[in-house]
């Protein structure tokens, strides 16, 4: 019990929190319930298709594939791809790392996979057309054009900052977890 009580700190607080509160006004507990299991509809309607996705992703896309598409080689068109991966994907941002980690173990190169994690979570284009009906067109598009080139940089220096057995370290990691 003490074990399950430490491991789940976070579920124990809230419960204890929910005790407290439906001695205070039941009616509060009753709509924190339905407002949980509201959000929690609500993100497994989301998470599920995505992981399904990244689930078909990781068996039916080859490793070979993954390498001479997005691999050390790719160049261009390895940021491209990564690119359009994060501009048209959907869900939340905690979605893209389980992805990220797909295309580190097939053998993405390290910026093209910081990069498309970058795109998706600034860059991607429903976020795209909300900024453009808040903020206008024109700045809209500079303040996006100013973001996709400080995220190729940063994704290309940053890759320059580990050494080849840290990257490697990456990915043998990528792999364990998946």
């Amino acid at each position: 019990m003490i074990k399950f009580i430490r491991n789940n700190k976070f579920l124990v607080i809230s419960l204890l929190l929910l005790a407290i509160m439906t001695g205070v006004d039941i009616s509060l507990t009753y709509t924190a319930l339905e407002n949980t299991r509201d959000q929690l509809l609500d993100m497994l309607l989301i998470v599920l298709p995505i992981f399904l996705l990244i689930g078909l992703f990781d068996v039916w896309v080859e490793r070979d594939t993954v390498i001479r598409l997005m691999g050390q080689s790719s160049g261009l068109k390895g940021m491209a791809l990564a690119f359009f991966l994060g501009a048209f994907s959907a869900g939340p941002t905690i979605a893209a790392f389980p992805l990220a980690m797909v295309m580190l173990k097939k053998g993405a190169r390290y910026s093209n996979v910081l990069f498309f994690l970058m795109v998706w979570s600034s860059l991607k284009l429903p976020i795209v057309f909300f900024q453009v009906t808040q903020l206008g067109f024109e700045f809209a598009m500079l303040i996006n054009a100013i973001m996709l080139l400080v995220f190729i940089v940063a994704a290309l220096i940053s890759e320059k900052f580990y050494t080849r057995s840290e990257l490697d370290a990456f990915e043998e990691k990528a792999e364990e977890l998946s």
